[in-house]
């Protein structure tokens, strides 16, 4: 295994759910990365991890990851999602749990 593989392995056990409240106060502190959904978010926290700056640099300049925003936090507050989190210190990356719909 690659230094890399180890990384990606560590990260997606380190990766949780979280709810707002808990997300909270990371906003508060300004260390929340929101990811779009459809990106990897353990991909996306491994580029972030090994300073990939180039990758990350796509990706914000696109929007495919973002500064989580005051208008980001009031959206959240009212609806009260699930996010998947990892941490890659100092950061929150978090990316919103997309509810399945019911095809029955």
């Amino acid at each position: 295994m690659t230094p890399s593989d180890i990384l990606r392995a560590k990260l997606n056990l380190e990766t949780a759910q979280l709810t707002w409240p808990e997300l909270e106060r990371h906003f508060a502190r300004g260390d929340v990365i929101k990811v779009a959904i459809g990106m990897d978010l353990v991909d996306t926290a491994l580029h972030v991890a090994e300073n990939n700056a180039a990758t990350v640099q796509a990706w914000l300049a696109d929007g495919r990851i973002a500064r989580a925003e005051l208008s980001d936090a009031e959206d959240w507050h009212a609806r009260q999602p699930m996010f998947w989190a990892v941490v890659v210190a100092p950061w929150v990356l978090v990316q919103e749990v997309v509810k399945e719909l019911d095809t029955d």
